[in-house]
């Protein structure tokens, strides 16, 4: 592991972003039926997963992962409810809640074992 964090965490940032920009295409992509969306979705993924291979050059491999899947999923869940009008009844609210609560214990016990 290389000793800047700082562009371990940006990287893993951006990941993020292309992750949820590679979802958000997927749904727009309306099951491959627009070419546009479909493309977008593949250039967003594998540009993820380019930011996420070399975040981990900076992190410890269970935090990049841990942080990028859960944020991941609790910015999908809520551009679902408030972009695509989907439901999120409160029992989803409670373990989007356990996610995030995860992430942040999985970072803080990785930081007493780097």
């Amino acid at each position: 592991m290389k000793a800047d964090t700082g562009m371990g965490w940006l990287l893993l940032a951006i990941a993020i972003v292309l992750e949820v920009s590679g979802t958000i295409s997927m749904k727009f992509s309306e099951s491959f039926t627009r070419w546009l969306p479909s493309v977008l979705m593949f250039l967003f993924y594998g540009a993820s997963f380019t930011c996420l291979n070399f975040a981990m050059g900076y992190l410890q491999v269970s935090v990049v992962y841990a942080v990028w899947s859960g944020v991941g999923i609790v910015l999908i869940a809520l551009f679902g409810y408030f972009v695509f009008q989907e439901k999120m009844p409160l029992s989803s609210l409670l373990w989007i809640g356990v996610i995030v609560a995860g992430v942040i214990g999985l970072n803080i016990s990785s930081k007493g074992h780097g």
